[in-house]
Formats: C-alpha cells, structure tokens, sequence
C-alpha cells in the first residue's frame, strides 16, 4: 500500500510512472518570492513542467530539473549545445530545394542521476511516506536546491538535501551537493552516483512541437574508472559527433563524532554507464555528504583522446575551485548580472518573480553559447527539436543586446559561421547572397514544410537587424568591421534578387511569409518590406564606412546605389476604404475568418488545414503589429493606432511569441490595462503553463518578450539608429517600475512611477543624450534627471479581440 503525496494518487509498485498532461495546471504550484521561484510541495501531475521550470544551464549544457534518484521522470533531459543526430526528412512528394535531413537534438550522457538506499530501500517518492519536498530555484544565487524528509516502507525515516548548480564560470562544469542524514534511529545509507548514456526515452506526442524522440543514438567508444573518477565517451551514429563526460567526487561525513564514520567506496564501468558507491553506517546528527563534479565535452572534429582530456582537464579546474569556490563564483557572476539588468517592479509581486524568472532564464540560454546558437527552447527540453529560429535575432538578442552584449556577438558569429551553407541555400534557390534557415542547429535547412519555411524569408533581415542592433547598442568595431558587414551584404544582397522594382516605381518582394504562419506566400509583406529596407539601408551605410571590407567581398559604388534605389522604392500597403495598412498586399480583402465557430479549437492549425487559414483574415501572431514595434519610425500615431486596433481582432495568439508585442504596442496607443494583461501573458507563458507545452522547455523567446513588454512597453524604450528613446507610462495595477539597462558601456538607470520619469546614468564622467516622449536630454554621470510624462497625444483606440482569445485578466 503506497502513501498519497499531499492529496495526489502515487503509482503503484512494479508500474511506471508517466506524467500527466499539464492542460489542468493550476497557477499556485510555485510561491510567490521575489528572488527565487519555489515548489513547495512535490505535484507529479505536473512534473514536466517542473522539469523545465528547475532546468539549470550555461548555453553550453544543461540539465532539466529531474529529480537526483532519477525517477519518477517525466522527460530525462541533458543536452550539450549543437550535439544532434540526423534524421531523414519524409516527403509524401519531393520537390525541388526539399531539405533531405533534419536535426534534432538528443539527450546526452546523465550526470544528475545519484539513487539512494536507506538500509536496502531505494529512496523513490513514489513509495513510503513523503513528510516534506522542497525545490528552490534562486535567482541570486543560481542554485537549485531540495529539502527532503521521507519515510522508507521498512520505516526508516532520513532526511536529503541537495543543492545543483551549472557553472556560469566553468564552462563545461555540472556540480551536486548532496547530503543524507538518518532521524531518530541509526541507519545504513548507499550512494550511488552515476553516468548513464543511452537513456530510456518517453514516446514523442502528435503535437509537431514536441521533439522527434531519438532511442540510443550514441555508440559507445570508451569507458574508464579509477577510484572516484569515471568517464564515459561515445559518438553519435549518423552526425558522427564525439560525446565525453567524466565524473569526479569528494566525500565527507559531517556531524556528531563524524570522525569515527567510516565509508566504503567501489566503482564499476561498463560502456553506457559508471557507478561510483558510498555507503556508510550513520546515526542521528551525521550526514553523509557527496560532492559530485561532473564535466562534459564534444566534437565533429576532435580525436577520443582530446576529447578524454578535454573533460579531464576540467574536472581538475572545478576540483581546485571546490565547492564553496564554485559557489561563491556563481554568486559573483550573478550579482554583476543583476546589477546592469535587474527589473523593479512595485504592485505586482509576482510579475516581480516572473520578470526575473524570465532574465534568468534568458541569461541560462546564452551566456556560455559561445559561438552556438541560442535555441527555441534553450538547453530546457527537446521542443522544437532543440532548433533555433527568427526567434533569437528577433526577441532574444534585442533584449541581451542591453544587458548582456558579449552573448550577443557569439550568437551573431555563430550565424557568420553557418554563412557558407546560407549561400549555397541561396543558389539552391536561385538567389544572390545568404539565405538563412527557418529552422535548424548547425546551419542547413531543417524545415520540411517550405510555405512556412523557406518563404519565411523575413529570417534574413532579423539577422541584418540584430547586427544593426548591436552595433547601436555597443560599438564594437571589430565585429562591425568583419562579421556584421559580411552579415549584411550578403542579406542585402539577397533582397536584390528576390524582390524586383515593378513598374509602379515600387520595390517589392512577393511570395513570402511574415511573423503571420497563417498567411503563407502573400505579395509584400509589411514586415518583410520594412525589415528588408533597414537591411539594405544599412548595409549600404556599413559598406561605405568600411571601404576596404567591402571591396573585399565584391562590392562596389553600383551595387551600393541598387541598395538605396531598392530601399528608397520601399511603398507599403495600404486599405484607404479601412484606414488601416494591409498585413501583405490583399490581405484586408480576404473573406473575415469565423472565430465564433472555432472558439476553443487553439491552435487552429492543430484543427484546421493551413489552406483554409492561409486565405482568410485570420493571424496566428501580431505581424503588422511586431513592424510597428521594430520599425516604429515607418508609422505616425494615428496610423499605429487604426492599425493595432484592426489586427488586434483578427490576432488568435496560437503563438507565444505574440503577447509581448501585443504588450508593446498597446501601450504605445494608450491600452494601458490590455498592455498589462499581454505583459503579464508573456512572462507568466512557463510559470503557469499558458500554452500547456512548458513540458518541452521553457519559451526562451517568450521569456525574453517578457521584458520587453515592460521595458518598451512600459518604459517605452525603442533604439532607432542608436539613440535611446524613451516614452514610459504605467497601467493601474504598477505603482513603480524601474530597470536597467547596459549601452555602449555605460549602466543606465529608469524609474517611473507613471507620472513622473527619472533617468540616472551610472557611470564615471561621462554623457549621453536620451529622448524622453519627444525632448532631447543629456545625462551626466551621478546627476539624476526627472521628467513629468505627458498626456497622451492620441486617444487610446477602441479594441476588441477573437472570441475567447482576450488575454488572461489578472
């Protein structure tokens, strides 16, 4: 007979345990804290999502949040950034440009795993009595820890703890303090710390976000152990990448009279996994405390050998840091993080944690990529196939742009690095320059669906954009020199060839797909155009600064004029009958799609064919909304607002990367509270399971938009041409709001209580120019400006959303 955990049935012995669907998620699962994100009580009805919510990471590897013993699990999740196996793409028909292999992302070795048995009981939630289970993520520190007090079947009762972290400083480094101590009685107590590659894996769903499940993908190629260290390497079978990871530990017990305690280790190796025991006899007031350092490595490139040394060598760097070390450097790393980046937020304490919640998050996903791309889902769970897409250039490197710069130069050279395989995509398809994939980890095309793949052409001015983005944001001359100049000609370049000047005397690019994947291979695309015309404007300016760069890549004055001819013929469309501009050329003359008749059917491309959406007025995410945003400059006030108010009725938001935009713009039209609603669905997106996948990973783009909402919602912060903008105003329900921000070196402080703004620059001696709502105003170094923010020149419009589909009231 097993014991209920705190109401929740527990599987019974002998049956494994899968995890429910997190449909039925409530949104108390976690306390409400400023500084950390808190599960209170183990709920394995949503232990997915908890998975990904407690996943840690570096941008290197990562680690979902599973429990040490291992089971139950929902989703064993360790992933190395860009290790992949192939797969081959099925086409009912094939078609010429067809990619012929996708990518996805595969578990690599577990490190996490360390089981436990209590005098011959293996510790598992599942069974005897749970008295108390704690998880805390903290923000501050970057740990996750657990506290445990659990009763065997055989009543034995220990306590554990454990505390995880992911080095921010060593890169390749998983660290696991763990300690047991026995209450009331005397007790025996096993410590198996393992490796374990070749996982078990759960049966993939029909939803297309969830991750094509890869069973055993890695052969083994070498296994040692000696004493406390083990290592295990292995090689994927169809992409042939090399896999090391090694394990070291130091063992201690701790207490009363803990110098008599004597502990007895063996180890065992065998090629998918190696085992290192500990087992001591211990009484009350003596734990038994692990520590385990775990270290990972891979290559297409290197040899067993490196590879083995590679992760021998790092184990030696965290075992001389030591625990306390890592520890205390983590801390430090984060204190500087938070101190150029932190957001305030007064009135809404648990926006507070989600905001922050959602920078950690960001942060996890980024800071150790190093020349890697920055995926979907981050390195929290398989979604998407661990793919990145426009996301990153999009919404994520915007965001890290100001407050996290260096993540932003890796994550543009890893795209400079895949440009070999963008310009033989473009050839592919019989255009000039780079054509940058839809989705994919090492750089080739992984979409087998080209309306919504290879059309999405939009993919290559994001990529123009981020660079434009974080040359205004920092000034980095050699990258601007090299890398970003290269990014955009070749973009540029590709807009030559794919739009065409007709004979209006207008620029135009047809047969593409927006943000807006229910409306597929349209004629001009708002977006696009805008997107494409910052592209070639700055490509030609970036081209005349740096002559001799751009000689080098074939680009001469002609080209440069063709470049401005085509950006100058740049003519937007527009439905004088409606007042509003059209998403893409005919859109507003589509036949209205019918909300009321599929109310509750969301995603509607999970229950209807693309072919009745992509002909109807219907959108899956702000698209003509998300140009407003980000090219802002193109649009007056009054145009903002008949458009965010026309498109804000046909948005269905079966997309996460909606909301934040939405957020944006409504505050910049007046719908203050509508802005606090979307602001609020972006960063409460993983927290409390909106879109019911937090399963698959966190929404690392959603997170990000989650700032976003509030510092250019709320703050009003845009960055055209490199000059800081600002226009901050409140909702009701935020009394304060204050954030951080990083440009060009310098640490920008902005506080607003809604009626009032105040803009410090921290820094020492120097000066920057910034607008506020309009007025030009120069900031010196430790002299505080306020501003009274002004009314509203535009009243707010009226606005309406599809039945069923207004934001979650809070």
């Amino acid at each position: 007979m097993t014991t209920p955990l705190y109401g929740v049935p527990v599987a019974q012995p002998g049956r494994r345990y899968a995890a429910t669907a997190d449909g039925a998620a409530t949104e108390d699962v976690f306390t409400v804290e400023p500084w950390a994100v808190t599960e209170p009580v183990l709920r394995l009805d949503v232990l997915a999502r908890t998975e990904s919510v407690f996943a840690l990471s570096n941008g290197h590897v990562g680690v979902r949040g599973n429990l040490e013993e291992g089971e139950p699990h929902a989703l064993p999740g360790t992933y190395l950034n860009s290790v992949h196996e192939k797969r081959p793409l099925p086409y009912a028909e094939a078609g010429y440009g067809y990619p012929e292999s996708g990518q996805t992302v595969v578990d690599v070795t577990n490190g996490k795993i360390i089981r436990l048995l209590v005098d011959d009981e293996p510790f598992d939630v599942r069974y005897g009595t749970l008295h108390r289970h704690e998880r805390r993520l903290d923000l501050r520190a970057g740990t996750l820890a657990r506290d445990v007090e659990w009763t065997s079947p055989a009543d034995k009762t220990v306590k554990v703890t454990t505390t995880r972290l992911v080095s921010l400083t060593h890169r390749s480094v998983l660290a696991i303090a763990y300690e047991v101590e026995p209450v009331g009685a005397p007790a025996r107590v096993v410590v198996q710390s393992e490796l374990v590659a070749n996982e078990d894996l759960p049966p993939a769903g029909d939803d297309p976000r969830v991750a094509a499940a890869l069973n055993a993908p890695f052969d083994a190629v070498e296994h040692e152990v000696r004493g406390t260290w083990a290592s295990l390497l292995h090689r994927t079978r169809a992409s042939a990448i090399g896999v090391a990871a090694a394990m070291d530990h130091v063992v201690e017990v701790v207490g009363d009279d803990a110098d008599g305690v004597e502990v007895a280790m063996t180890s065992q190796a065998q090629p998918d996994w190696a085992r290192v025991t500990f087992t001591a006899a211990l009484a009350p007031g003596q734990r038994l405390r692990v520590v385990k350092l775990v270290s990972y490595g891979w290559s297409s490139l290197r040899s067993t050998p490196a590879l083995r040394d590679q992760v021998a060598a790092a184990l030696t760097g965290a075992r001389h840091t030591g625990w306390p070390g890592l520890l205390r450097d983590q801390r430090e790393f984060l204190d500087d993080f938070w101190a150029g980046a932190d957001v305030e937020i007064d009135g809404d304490p648990a926006l507070q944690q989600a905001v922050r919640f959602a920078l950690y998050g960001v942060l996890q996903a980024a800071v150790r990529a190093e020349e890697r791309p920055i995926g979907a889902k981050g390195l929290t769970g398989t979604g998407y196939d661990g793919h990145t897409f426009w996301d990153t250039e999009t919404f994520v490197l915007p965001m890290l742009a100001h407050i996290w710069p260096p993540a932003v130069a890796d994550a543009l050279r890893w795209r400079h690095a895949t440009l070999p395989k963008a310009r033989e995509r473009a050839r592919q398809l019989g255009l000039a320059g780079a054509a940058f994939p839809w989705r994919t980890i090492t750089g080739e095309e992984c979409s087998g669906y080209w309306p919504a793949g290879t059309a999405a052409f939009h993919i290559n001015a994001d990529v123009a954009d981020a660079v434009i983005r974080y040359h205004d944001a920092v000034r980095d001359d050699d990258f601007d020199a090299g890398a970003g100049l290269e990014l955009l000609v070749e973009t540029a370049r590709l807009w030559t060839s794919l739009g065409h000047i007709g004979r209006d005397g207008c620029f135009h690019v047809d047969g593409v797909t927006g943000p807006d994947e229910y409306s597929a291979v349209a004629d001009d695309n708002v977006y696009t155009l805008l997107m494409a015309q910052r592209n070639l404007r700055s490509a030609a300016i970036a081209a005349t600064n740096y002559r001799d760069g751009a000689a080098a890549l074939g680009v001469d004055a002609a080209e440069i004029a063709g470049w401005r001819e085509r950006a100058d013929a740049v003519v937007l469309p527009f439905d004088a009958d409606l007042g509003v501009h059209e998403q893409s050329r005919g859109f507003t003359r589509h036949e209205p799609w019918d909300f009321a008749a599929s109310r509750g059917e969301h995603p509607l491309m999970l229950h209807h064919p693309y072919f009745e959406l992509y002909r109807r007025q219907v959108c899956k995410q702000a698209d003509l909304v998300l140009a407003m945003h980000l090219r802002g400059d193109a649009f007056t006030p009054q145009e903002k607002a008949a458009n965010f108010a026309y498109y804000e009725a046909i948005t269905v938001r079966d997309s996460s990367l909606s909301a934040c935009t939405q957020a944006v713009l409504a505050a910049e039209v007046g719908c203050l509270d509508l802005a606090y609603d979307y602001a609020c669905e972006a960063a409460f997106m993983d927290l409390h399971d909106l879109q019911h996948n937090t399963r698959d990973g966190l929404h690392i783009a959603s997170l990000a938009g989650a700032w976003t909402a509030l510092v250019s919602g709320f703050g009003g912060m845009r960055d055209h041409d490199g000059t800081l903008i600002f226009a901050p105003r409140l909702p009701p329900r935020i009394t304060r709001m204050s954030f951080r921000i990083r440009h060009r070196g310098l640490y920008l402080h902005v506080t607003t209580d809604g009626a009032r703004a105040t803009y410090e620059l921290v820094d020492d001696g120097r000066t920057i120019d910034v607008v506020h709502h309009g007025k030009t105003v120069t900031l010196h170094s430790g002299a505080p400006v306020t501003l009274p923010v002004p009314p509203l020149e535009v009243p707010p419009p009226a606005v309406h959303q599809p039945p069923g589909r207004a934001p979650r009231r809070r």
